[in-house]
């Protein structure tokens, strides 16, 4: 299944649809524009502040005239603390917000720069101000009407400038205009590139913790499967060889019993009673070890395949390697489990039908993935024939293999031919291990 149906399709641990999770929340502002909103916010304070200083502290002003002043810059002080400080952040935002905010913004400073040459400080807010606005048309047209204040104040007022020189003043407020209005769209764009990259990343991490938490709720139902697996090949095998086996011991034991008078007889019927309870002995064990992989109780997977190739070669004589590719990292222990049994079958199955002088084991680590490769130089199979390698002892075979593999989402691929040896190679998710499946996952 594909990572966008696993998103879209959700299982509980029976196998039942799950409801789709209610939406999210909008999300909230990135921190980069919290800070840029105080920032700003403090500078329109800052800019007024200096302008009141520098203007109080001129001499050549009468008291009346200074008072006034300082009054209507107090009105704008008022103005800002309304706007910026009361008014929430989203309100703020809006449309005819920013557009109120500008237009107080802007009375107040060309009155203020008219009656007081230094508060054209405070009117460089009213650029901020006019970028604030939506759309950007009326952005621009915010920016070229505090360009066209703040230069003509200090001249008479924009209607006496543009009637004494009115080319020098348009050219200077188109530039300007220009320049400030290019400047806050690149860092406008700059801004939603950063948001927009934030969300992809906050959404692609989110789809990554979902599909983990779908991957484990597959090897969960995997693990439910495979014990029903188990189950139905453990009755099937007591019935094939230690329910069998029983019969004849009893068989035997029975007749030794017909044939006390002859020692002979006897003898012989209680050796093969105690020949046949040693078989069902070694069945029954083997049957115990199937059910656990010990070689993963006490080390890494890497280790654990190892050792059973090591064994296997030493058992069988036959030439084997085992290599790592990859940063090994610890996995799901059912995916540990289920790339144990197929080494181990695979390494069975070689031993059974290829004829090989070398064997090959390699497990590769990648990324999002984890492939085992079984390689031999053995005598192969033809494909389409019938299937190679099941094992009448309690074993799968390829069939056997490729079910452990699907059962975990992964795939199993052989490539063989009569004489040309044969390759086994299995991809599963790489499920990392989670502290809970580590506690509930004894095996």
């Amino acid at each position: 299944m594909r990572l966008d149906e696993l998103r879209n399709v959700k299982l509980d641990w029976r196998g039942s649809l799950v409801p789709p999770a209610a939406p999210r929340p909008a999300d909230p502002p990135v921190r980069w524009h919290r800070w840029f909103t105080r920032l700003e916010t403090l500078l329109a304070f800052a800019l007024l502040l200096v302008s009141m200083l520098l203007s109080a502290l001129r001499g050549d002003q009468t008291d009346a005239y200074r008072g006034t002043t300082l009054l209507i810059a107090a009105g704008a002080a008022g103005w800002l603390v309304l706007t910026t400080l009361v008014v929430r952040p989203r309100l703020r935002d809006h449309p005819v917000t920013a557009a109120a905010v500008f237009a107080g913004v802007v009375t107040f400073g060309a009155i203020l720069e008219y009656r007081e040459t230094y508060f054209v400080i405070f009117m460089v807010y009213g650029f901020f101000a006019a970028m604030r606005m939506r759309p950007m048309p009326v952005a621009l047209l915010g920016i070229a009407i505090t360009s066209l204040l703040i230069n003509t104040m200090t001249s008479g007022g924009p209607i006496h400038a543009l009637s004494v020189a009115p080319g020098i003043w348009v050219t200077l407020v188109i530039v300007q205009t220009a320049a400030i209005g290019g400047g806050g769209a690149l860092f406008a764009a700059v801004g939603r590139q950063n948001e927009e990259r934030r969300r992809m990343i906050d959404q692609l991490a989110a789809a990554e913790a979902e599909n983990r938490g779908l991957h484990r709720q597959l090897l969960t139902q995997a693990r439910e499967a495979g014990v029903l697996d188990e189950r139905q090949r453990l009755s099937q095998e007591i019935h094939d060889t230690l329910a069998q086996g029983f019969t004849g011991i009893i068989t035997q034991l029975e007749a030794a019993a017909q044939v006390r008078e002859n020692p002979a007889e006897w003898e012989r019927h209680v050796a093969a009673a105690t020949l046949l309870a040693r078989e069902n002995l070694t069945a029954a064990r083997r049957s115990v070890d199937a059910l656990h992989p010990a070689p993963l109780d006490s080390a890494t997977l890497p280790e654990a395949l190892a050792e059973v190739t090591r064994l296997w070669s030493a058992r069988t004589g036959v030439s084997a390697t085992f290599s790592v590719t990859g940063a090994a990292v610890p996995l799901h222990p059912e995916l540990e489990a289920t790339l144990l049994r197929i080494t181990q079958e695979a390494l069975s199955n070689v031993a059974k039908h290829a004829q090989a002088n070398r064997v090959g084991i390699t497990l590769s680590y990648m990324g999002d993935e984890v492939t085992l490769d079984a390689r031999d130089d053995g005598a192969g199979f033809d494909p389409a024939g019938p299937p190679t390698g099941s094992n009448p002892e309690g074993g799968f075979g390829l069939p056997g293999m490729r079910r452990r593999a699907e059962r975990l989402a992964g795939t199993l691929h052989v490539e063989t031919e009569p004489g040309g040896g044969t390759a086994i190679s299995v991809r599963l998710p790489a499920v990392p291990v989670a502290a809970p499946d580590r506690n509930e996952g004894t095996r």
